[in-house]
């Protein structure tokens, strides 16, 4: 590598190639990546010619493309709808899939893509705060206002990661914190004026439904001179992917090449985004899938990853107007896209080569707490105060007051078992974030990171449509199931790299754009029981009742019960496996018990407020930076700080704007974002 960057620098050709170009492939060709390429656009033009023969006889294509009969509906439609529309899913899969390539370059992370760096989150909130509060802005031009939007996040998590030296696993942690709080707020906008954006989640869901040409003659220049500019950056940006010394001996201007990748590929994220929406994971499947098969050099992964980007997002969209018909315009293709690409990631990233990023547990210089029981015992009683203000203050007839005797008695009947419930799932998150960023030995772990939770709700699904009654026990077994099979895909993934957290993080990533994208496609459909579940997935409590709240607290108890019996193992087990075994543990036993709890704690919890509370996260760390090292301190600090969270958003939410709500969960993520980087900031 430093002898072709050095070849390159001198203006030269990579001594590895002989005599190509930095993007030819002679002598060294990703035979894996141009096959993949190619099975993708055969499967494509099948799929275009069996939706072309059901729209119009094959006679009349050439017609239809060239100059099409205006008398005849189905040659309208064809040109006018079809093809642009085949034209935009190339376009958009390419830019995409040249984005996430060069973010990967740029920032030497294999993770990073328009999701995981929190570019698309921000430009799609851009988007949803500029249509809600000053419509104008758009008038100048949608891709400004999703510009500034992706900049936006793009700097927060270069806030974040920056003292961290831009590493992988700190740009990762800082784009997942700032896409979740982006679509948290975007999530919370929705909720409260769905009478305005209730048509912008399908399309910010990416839906490629045209009326004519005028989306693709949009995006054809634009894309094109992004991608021009990245192709004449080509051998400086080989050169970033050296270590930043090795760079500057070899004359590379870092600031200036970064700063200009960097925005080539944001504005090829904005162009799309505000054309089309967001179309999940294609910019991070297309450059993973070009370098497991085979494209080393940057020069082949910007050939392959568009080409491949291009052809994947061409057969989803197909693949959409097979399933749907003439209602294709109605299910989102960016939901297609994660159903098709999480599967084959997942199957693909035990192959993948991500580097070596030690799990940092143990690593972590943090301070310790010199009395951990008075600390327990402060936010103990921050606990019993915010309770108190829960069940007794609220806003009524008169303002707000606190109610007591007769005046309390109704009142109890609808708080006390939100509030039940609340701490019960608070505590529960937290305590299986704990245990699985201890059973890891990786900081960055937890029910909502690594797709346990989207598991948990994935099984939940399962129930409430396969069943026609599926009640809280049968909701609770299914999403169990659910969460402890997303566990083990999780864990068998991560276990050749000895829980890397990178590779943790990207099966993490691939789950949850799996679930969301099922999410997405049966919320299209219309069907009743979806739109219940869009409104569980917001994490609400308002329809908790008695029957509920109890069997959530009596699962609680259980599990808490059980937890002490852990605490040991747990402060074993960062130690690694060698360490484990020296002292007589059954590793496998030991692992296993671990992650059955973990499925039962994340489940029950899940089903209460939702999958996107990041409490599993937060609680955890928040307990270790206060000083709380050893497991048992920890695990009880946890647990409170993750209760305490969990009432204040339930309360917040019912109260902030009353009598409208706002769901405990995206409350939670509100409150505890700004949290998470302010501890990320100081790390």
């Amino acid at each position: 590598m430093a002898e072709d960057a050095a070849a390159i620098a001198q203006g030269g050709k990579p001594a590895s190639a002989g005599r190509a170009f930095p993007w030819s492939f002679p002598g060294n060709q990703p035979v894996g990546a141009i096959l993949l390429c190619a099975m993708l656009l055969a499967a494509a033009a099948a799929a275009t010619v069996s939706n072309l023969t059901v729209q119009l006889p094959s006679a009349l294509w050439l017609q239809s493309l060239a100059a099409p009969d205006i008398a005849d509906m189905r040659q309208v439609l064809v040109h006018y709808a079809f093809l642009p529309r085949l034209a935009v899913s190339l376009l958009c899969g390419a830019a995409l899939g040249l984005a996430g390539t060069v973010l990967q370059q740029v920032l030497r992370n294999p993770l990073a893509s328009p999701e995981t760096v929190g570019v698309s989150a921000g430009a799609y909130l851009a988007l949803a705060l500029a249509t809600l509060l000053s419509p104008s802005l758009l008038a100048f031009g949608r891709e400004w206002v999703a510009l500034a939007g992706a900049f936006m996040a793009l700097a927060a998590v270069f806030a974040l990661s920056w003292h961290k030296g831009l590493s992988p696993l700190s740009v990762v942690l800082a784009g997942l914190v700032v896409s979740l709080y982006a679509g948290a707020i975007g999530a919370a906008l929705i909720v409260l004026r769905h009478e305005w954006l209730a048509s912008l989640f399908i399309w910010g869901a990416g839906s490629l439904g045209q009326q004519d040409w005028s989306t693709t003659l949009w995006l054809l220049p634009r894309i094109g001179t992004a991608a021009l500019a990245i192709f004449l950056m080509v051998r400086p940006l080989t050169l970033l992917g050296l270590d930043d010394e090795g760079a500057r001996s070899l004359g590379v201007s870092l600031g200036a090449y970064r700063f200009a990748g960097l925005a080539a590929a944001v504005a090829l994220i904005a162009f799309v985004v505000s054309a089309v929406g967001v179309i999940g994971f294609v910019g991070l499947a297309a450059a993973t899938l070009a370098r497991i098969g085979g494209a080393r050099r940057l020069g082949q992964q910007l050939v392959m990853a568009p080409l491949i980007g291009g052809a994947l997002l061409w057969a989803a969209d197909q693949a959409v107007q097979i399933a749907t018909g003439p209602q294709g315009d109605l299910l989102p293709t960016g939901a297609i896209t994660a159903l098709l690409g999480a599967p084959l990631l997942l199957w693909l990233l035990p192959r993948l080569a991500l580097g070596s990023e030690a799990p940092a547990l143990t690593a972590e210089r943090l301070p310790r707490a010199s009395r951990p029981s008075l600390l327990l015992a402060v936010i103990g009683l921050a606990l019993l105060l915010l309770l108190g203000l829960a069940l007794l203050y609220g806003p009524g007839p008169h303002g707000w007051t606190f109610a007591f005797g007769d005046e309390l008695q109704p009142l109890l009947s609808w708080r006390w078992p939100r509030v039940l419930a609340a701490l019960s799932a608070g505590a529960m998150l937290a305590l299986a974030g704990l245990m699985m960023q201890r059973l890891t030995g990786n900081p960055m772990a937890s029910p909502e990171v690594l797709g346990i939770s989207a598991g948990a709700a994935l099984g939940m699904m399962v129930a409430l449509f396969a069943l026609s009654d599926a009640g809280r026990p049968v909701q609770t077994a299914a999403a169990t199931i659910g969460a402890f099979a997303a566990l083990l895909v999780t864990l068998a993934i991560g276990r050749r790299a000895a829980y890397a957290p990178e590779r943790l993080l990207l099966a993490g990533v691939a789950l949850t754009a799996l679930f969301d994208g099922l999410i997405l496609v049966l919320t299209a459909t219309g069907d009743p029981r979806a739109m219940l579940l869009l409104n569980w997935l917001t994490g609400s409590t308002y329809g908790v009742d008695v029957g509920a709240a109890l069997l959530t607290g009596g699962i609680a108890v259980c599990l808490f019960a059980l937890a002490p019996l852990f605490m040991r193992w747990l402060d074993i087990l960062p130690l690694g496996p060698a360490a484990v075994q020296g002292l007589g543990i059954n590793l496998k036993m030991t692992r296993l018990l671990v992650l059955l709890v973990v499925a039962m704690l994340t489940a029950a919890s899940t089903l209460i407020v939702g999958p996107l509370t990041f409490i599993g996260l937060m609680a955890p760390h928040l307990a270790r930076r206060l000083g709380l090292s050893r497991a048992l301190p920890q695990a009880i600090g946890a647990v409170l700080a993750g209760a305490l969270i969990m009432v204040a958003a339930d309360w917040i939410g019912r109260t902030a704007i009353f009598p409208r709500q706002i769901p405990a969960g995206l409350v939670a993520t509100l409150i505890g974002g700004p949290v998470l980087m302010w501890l990320l900031r100081r790390r």
